[in-house]
């Protein structure tokens, strides 16, 4: 561990540029192994309840779902970066036909939203800004934005939105996906488990993805500040966090806000180079799970009078 704070450190300190380059290398197994196994446990998720249907199972399956749509909305997320593999044909592929297609959102629309927060990380003109721009938050908020989210609320209210104007050719990739999951669940005997994923899509996912909003920025030092590592936050998660919150290394938030180019099995790595140097000594940018993640997100009990 590097005894200089992390505030007399540059990245040239701690990454050559022949490691960089190697850590910016895409390869195009690596990126179908990743989407391969986000659809073998998405096939493991809705396992439990075809097999042993009953009320835990079914729970079990839903929460286990919706962690794989955060999976597949990664899945968009990288590919519209062009880095999850090192072929651009395949980001723009698998970007529309299996993340974009999951989460039912347009990949070139997404990219354009996403370069612009990636652009005006730290302004005022980055569109993010809104998701988090009130944290920290008392208890009784965050308690009530998760209620909306379980409630279904949030989830209604952004499936209406997503619903508005369709076209065919928009809503092609999305329709292909839900038949050929429908297809695959009838050959299994149990097309009602489709239900299973609007459960978790309604239910559960917009939960997981407000805790993915704030641990990525809403737990920030400072939103307003261009340097990444007070406007970014990246979280590491328990073992057993990751199944549901952190799929796909989606947690090294901050690691991707500084080298956007980086795809996201590498990202690890970056993280561990740089803890190694001491890069982040002295910035509050770095939480050992989402548990305490969470706490940073509320804001401390004013004493009593």
């Amino acid at each position: 561990m590097s005894s200089r704070d992390g505030n007399d450190l540059k990245l040239g300190d701690c990454l050559s540029r022949d490691e960089l380059r190697a850590l910016s290398q895409a390869t195009n197994w690596q990126g179908a192994l990743m989407v391969s196994g986000n659809l073998l446990t998405l096939a493991l998720a809705f396992a439990p309840s075809v097999l042993w249907p009953n009320p835990a199972t079914l729970l079990l399956s839903i929460v286990l779902i919706a962690g794989r749509q955060l999976a597949f909305a990664i899945v968009l997320h990288d590919c519209a970066h062009n880095a999850l593999f090192r072929s651009e044909r395949l980001n723009t592929f698998v970007g529309r036909w299996v993340g974009g297609a999951a989460v039912d959102v347009p990949l070139q629309l997404y990219r354009e939203y996403h370069l612009n927060h990636h652009k005006h990380a730290g302004t005022d003109q980055d569109p993010d800004q809104g998701l988090v721009k009130d944290y920290p938050v008392t208890q009784d908020s965050l308690r009530r934005k998760f209620i909306r989210d379980v409630s279904g609320q949030t989830g209604l209210k952004e499936l209406t939105f997503l619903w508005q104007n369709p076209t065919l050719a928009g809503k092609a990739p999305f329709l292909v996906f839900q038949l050929g999951l429908l297809g695959i669940l009838s050959l299994a005997g149990a097309p009602w488990a489709i239900a299973l994923w609007w459960l978790a899509r309604i239910f559960v996912y917009p939960a997981i993805m407000r805790i993915r909003n704030i641990g990525e920025h809403g737990v920030a030092a400072d939103r307003y500040d261009t340097e990444p590592r007070r406007n970014t936050h990246t979280t590491r998660p328990r073992w057993w966090e990751r199944p549901f919150v952190a799929p796909n290394h989606v947690n090294f938030h901050l690691e991707h806000h500084m080298f956007a180019a980086v795809p996201p099995y590498n990202l690890p790595r970056l993280h561990r180079l740089l803890s190694e140097c001491g890069y982040y000594e002295g910035y509050d940018c770095v939480t050992e799970g989402y548990g305490p993640m969470l706490r940073k997100a509320v804001q401390p009990a004013q004493p009593a009078e």
